[in-house]
Formats: C-alpha cells, structure tokens, sequence
C-alpha cells in the first residue's frame, strides 16, 4: 500500500438513475495557495472580491495581471520591476463566465468582479475549501442524509463524524439491519455503516435502504495518479462491484490516517456539490419519498412505499409502489 495522502484526492461521482448512465468522473483538487489578505462578497448574480495592494501609490492598470478561467483565478501585481502573485487558485468555489471579469483599482485595493454560471447559488467563499463546502453543502442537501458506506469501520465513522460536526448533523455509527432501516426515514443525518462482509459494504440487499438518502463509498486504491484511479473506477463500474454500483459517490484513498479525515470530508462534499448542481432536484426526490413514507405511516414497505390503505398484516402479493410527486 502507498504512503497515504490525500492533499489532492481522486474522487468519482455519478448519479444513481433507473437507466445505467456513463458516470462523470470528477476529480477534487484540493488546493491551498499563498493568498494575500482579501475581503469577499457574494452579490447573487456575481461575487466580488478585494485584493490589497500592499500600499503601493504609484500602481496603475498596467501593473496588475487578472487571469479568470472556469474554476481558476490568478492574479498578479507588479512590485520592484517583477510580478508578485496576489492570489492563484484553480479552485473557486463554482464556474464563472470569464469573459464578463471586470476589475478596477479602488486607492489601495485592487476589486475584482466575477459574474456567477449559477447565480442561484450562494457562495461562502471565492475558493472551494473545507470550511466554504462545509458551510455552502447545507444550500445543496436541503436536509438529506449522508451514508457512509466502505469495507472498513473505523474510516467510516472518523469520517462521518467530521462530516456531521461540520454538517451540524445527527452522527449515528454502525448502523446496520433493522437499525440502518429506521434511520431511512430520518433527514440531516451523517451516517456510518459497518464495514466488512456484514456491513452494508458487502450485503447487496442493504443498500435498498441507503438510497433516501447520498451515499458515499470509500474505497481504497492502489493508483499513483488520478488518471489511473479514473480507469480503476471505470473497471469496478463495469464488473458491477456493489459499493461502485450502487453509490452516489465514490472516494479513493492511498492508505489511511485520522488526521485526514477532514480531507476525506472535503473531497467528499466537493464530489456531492457537482453532483447536485448537474440536477438540483436530487435532494428534494430524496426529501420528498420520505416525507411520503411517514404520511402514509411507516408501514415498513420502505424503500418500495406502497398506496394508502395498504396493511402489511393482509399483503400477499405486493402491490405496486405508490407515485411520487414531480
């Protein structure tokens, strides 16, 4: 097994859908640059940010380098007779339409005006961090649940309790059998399986009760780049490997540590974020069956509700599942 790390994790999502789909694979580039002090803004249909100067009297439009591209941002002012980077990240927290940038010099500040893709979403941050996902993640699960699910235990609970703190979710740890039915009907929980052959990671039939809810399937990987962790994916996808199969998002790991969970989180969320920003509905379906399943009384036909007035006692053969809202 490699040395862990995980500052720049592979991570695949896909959405689960009744049609086997080409999963989009996403990697998460969680980057950290040298950025100067800034003040941040979100104005709905774009964001602002603002860039000391470093006190500089003399800078004029000529000396600043603004370079805007989907996700990434640069920008540079000229100090000394060379360039100075004031702040490179390729990580913004969501895509911009770089061609409407508009940046201007306001005495020792340089601003900086990015007009938004989505401009329904708010962003805490101009960079995709763990504490900007932790705080935006709330916008996008709208009160769904979070299963974690992998062949080992202890990586799934350390990670669900970072997540849930973050979250300010409900944490429950090996939640298995009947226990892992009842919390189906639960909202805003983080939730950590068992791992092994008798956790929801190896028994097929469990997963049925995951799905109101994101999954995340931890997986370790032996690929040294995240090219080969994409083709590795594919492969598991294509033999029909349960966790692959059957989850909302998958995270590879090289190795394991505590101490980064949180990066694990991190990758996590940032592959739940692309997710539900390609259909924004996902969270209210999810939300919605469940609001179903306790109307109707929780007669135990979950995840296959059926119609009102149907008696579990007197069922001989199941009737078909009541209808969802659009």
């Amino acid at each position: 097994m490699n040395t862990f790390h995980i500052s720049r994790p592979k991570v695949t999502a896909f959405r689960r859908n009744s049609v086997r789909v080409r999963p989009v694979i996403s990697p998460c580039n969680c980057f950290s640059s040298n950025t100067t002090h800034y003040e941040f803004s979100d104005g709905s249909s774009e964001v602002e940010l603002r860039l000391q100067l470093g006190g500089q009297d003399d800078v004029s439009a000529k000396d600043i380098l603004v370079d805007a591209d989907g996700t990434s941002l640069t920008v540079k002012v000229r100090q000394a007779g060379s360039f100075a980077t004031l702040i490179d990240t390729n990580s913004l927290f969501e895509k911009i339409k770089p061609a409407e940038t508009i940046w201007y010099i306001d005495d020792d500040q340089l601003v900086i005006s990015l007009k938004k893709q989505d401009p329904d979403l708010k962003w805490p941050d101009i960079k995709e961090s763990w504490e900007s996902l932790s705080a935006g993640s709330m916008q996008l699960l709208k009160g769904t649940s979070i299963y974690i699910v992998g062949d080992s235990t202890e990586i799934n609970q350390t990670v669900a309790r970072e997540l849930a703190v973050a979250l300010g979710a409900l944490t429950l740890a090996e939640a298995e059998s009947a226990i892992l039915e009842s919390l189906s009907s639960h909202v805003r929980a983080v939730v950590a399986t068992l791992g092994g052959p008798h956790g929801a990671a190896g028994r097929t039939d469990k997963w049925r009760h995951l799905y109101s809810g994101f999954s995340i399937w931890l997986s370790h990987t032996e690929a040294l780049d995240k090219d080969s962790a994409k083709e590795e994916a594919r492969r598991h996808i294509e033999d029909g490997s349960v966790g692959y199969s059957n989850a909302d998002v998958v995270v590879k790991l090289q190795g394991w540590d505590t101490d980064h969970a949180k990066s694990v989180d991190q990758a996590s969320l940032s592959a739940l974020k692309r997710l539900i920003l390609s259909d924004k509905k996902l969270p209210v379906i999810y939300l919605c069956k469940k609001s179903l399943y306790i109307r109707l009384g929780c007669h135990g036909d979950w995840p296959n509700i059926k119609p009102p007035g149907w008696d579990p006692s007197a069922a001989t053969d199941a009737p078909p599942p009541a209808t969802l809202p659009n």
